[in-house]
């Protein structure tokens, strides 16, 4: 009886939390953080802008405080500008990321399936990739004058390359296996090259298509330095000769903030379309 009647030990009768629960919940504790460090990074750095500009301890000409960024902003859209040059900027990249993306799909399947086309394809393309499209803004102007076809077609040559790379190494690092036991069994070429090439394919092109989508942005500068005369960038040089900064400072907030609206949309749509990825 007395045995029956001891104290339990304070260690027996309260278990310690296991070591996994205690991991979990600084875990949970850090994303919190992180959380919390992320939503306020952006409000902090515009203030430390603001205090900056505002000390004068830079030329706030040159460095304009978010303020007049956000008067000159709303002095653009009001003037009814801003619609028209964002409107023309997007037909840009729109038009040339579709067309590029289309042209590198397809030959990357074409020299990535078959040999001939990668042995006349690969060298002439291998050279042509490293020369940044600016450096083609002469050559576009000498071709196509100040039409919008020279514009976009800078773009095309932004985003085709980087689509072709893609999509050639996804469909050569496609399961052979796979594709020689669809042959066994007598499957029609076009499904196989959609069910098995395209499909297994599928994750590294769209790694590509989402790096196309930020380097259209990049090459949409280029395109509006041939002649334009609407498009954001175009609105950017503009006040830049002009000495209106807080215009500039706008312009290429508004390029950023599209851009990563483009990247996060597109990567959106490619975790419901290539789920299996």
């Amino acid at each position: 009886m007395r045995a029956l009647t001891q104290p339990v030990p304070a260690d027996i009768a309260e278990p310690r939390p296991a070591p996994a629960v205690k991991r979990r919940s600084r875990g949970a504790l850090a994303r919190r953080i992180n959380i919390a460090v992320s939503v306020a990074s952006l409000p902090l750095f515009v203030l430390a802008w603001e205090l900056v500009a505002r000390a004068h301890i830079v030329n706030a000409v040159l460095f304009p405080p978010p303020t007049v960024v956000a008067q000159a902003m709303a002095d653009w859209v009001r003037s009814g500008d801003f619609t028209a040059d964002l409107l023309a900027s997007c037909a840009r990249v729109v038009a040339g990321f579709v067309l590029g993306s289309v042209c590198g799909v397809i030959v990357g399947v074409l020299t990535g399936r078959i040999g001939f086309f990668a042995a006349l394809f690969g060298p002439v393309f291998q050279l042509m990739r490293p020369i940044p499209p600016v450096a083609f803004v002469p050559i576009v102007i000498l071709w196509f004058g100040l039409a919008e076809t020279g514009k976009v077609f800078l773009v095309f040559w932004g985003v085709f390359f980087t689509v072709w790379l893609s999509t050639h190494l996804g469909v050569q690092k496609v399961d052979r296996g796979l594709i020689r036991a669809a042959q066994m069994l007598g499957t029609p070429r076009r499904r196989m090259l959609w069910e098995i090439v395209l499909l297994g394919a599928a994750p590294t092109i769209v790694i590509g298509l989402r790096t196309a989508v930020s380097i259209s942005f990049y090459t949409l500068v280029a395109a509006e330095l041939a002649g334009a005369f609407s498009g954001l960038f175009y609105r950017i040089e503009i006040a830049q000769q002009n000495m209106e900064t807080g215009q500039v400072f706008g312009g290429l907030l508004v390029l950023g903030l599209l851009s990563l609206l483009a990247d996060r949309g597109f990567a959106a749509l490619a975790r419901r379309l290539v789920w299996w990825r």
